[in-house]
Formats: C-alpha cells, sequence, structure tokens
C-alpha cells in the first residue's frame, strides 16, 4: 500500500493536480511496480505564506507513506525518478522539491476492515 501526500502553493499548483498525480504515480510505477489502479493521493494546497520554506513559490514537498519493505535500490529508484522524470516534467528545479518515503509495518495499517498483514495484495511490496 502507498499513499501520497502533496504539498505546495495552491496559487502555483491548484490548477496542476492532475499533472502532478499523473507524473508522481508514473514514477511509482516505474520504480516500485505499483499497479496503475492503485493511486492514492492527497492535496495539501495552501494559500500564501502558509509554506513557509526557502524556496521558490514552486516548492513541492512529497510524502510517500507505505507498507515497509522495498529495498534501499528501489528507494533510490524512485528517488531519480522523481528529479530525473517528474520535477523536469512539471518544470520545477530541483532544488524545490523534497521527497521523503516514510514507511510502517503492514500490521499497522487497517484497510478494508482488516489489518494491512492480512491483506492479499496484487503487487509485490519487497521490490
Amino acid at each position: 500500500m502507498v499513499h501520497v501526500k502533496v504539498y505546495g502553493n495552491r496559487r502555483v499548483w491548484g490548477q496542476r493536480r492532475a499533472e502532478v498525480s499523473d507524473a508522481l504515480h508514473a514514477a511509482m510505477v516505474g520504480a516500485w511496480q505499483i499497479p496503475e489502479e492503485k493511486r492514492f493521493h492527497r492535496f495539501l494546497l495552501l494559500e500564501d505564506g502558509d509554506l513557509v520554506a526557502p524556496r521558490s513559490d514552486d516548492y513541492l514537498m512529497i510524502e510517500i507513506v507505505a507498507f515497509a519493505g522495498r529495498t534501499r535500490e528501489a528507494k533510490r529508484e524512485l528517488i531519480r525518478r522523481v528529479y530525473d522524470d517528474v520535477a523536469p516534467a512539471l518544470g520545477v528545479a530541483a532544488d524545490d522539491v523534497e521527497l521523503v518515503v516514510i514507511e510502517s509495518p503492514a500490521e499497522s495499517w487497517g484497510i478494508r476492515g482488516r489489518s494491512g498483514d492480512e491483506l492479499s495484495l496484487n503487487y509485490k511490496v519487497d521490490v
């Protein structure tokens, strides 16, 4: 399971949510083999002054919350894709994109009435 949270300025990214979502999802499908239909993205877009960071107005903060189990190489591949593919596709400088992968054990998730470690997924987490 993977959930994505995207923080940014509403004025800059409000009309570009689909573009950002598509680019991020393509990176996750490529790096982590997430099924195309498994897209859980939340946009937490902020008004001017509500996002304080020493970056430009284009700044994006991406949090990926996922089941634990992906290899170091898989996480590095996702990071590479975000900077090599996503940032250029969106026309944003690498300095204006930050990404954090937050992992938690499957048993710490509740999904469809059961704990995550009881689910039968149609994709691998240990990539």
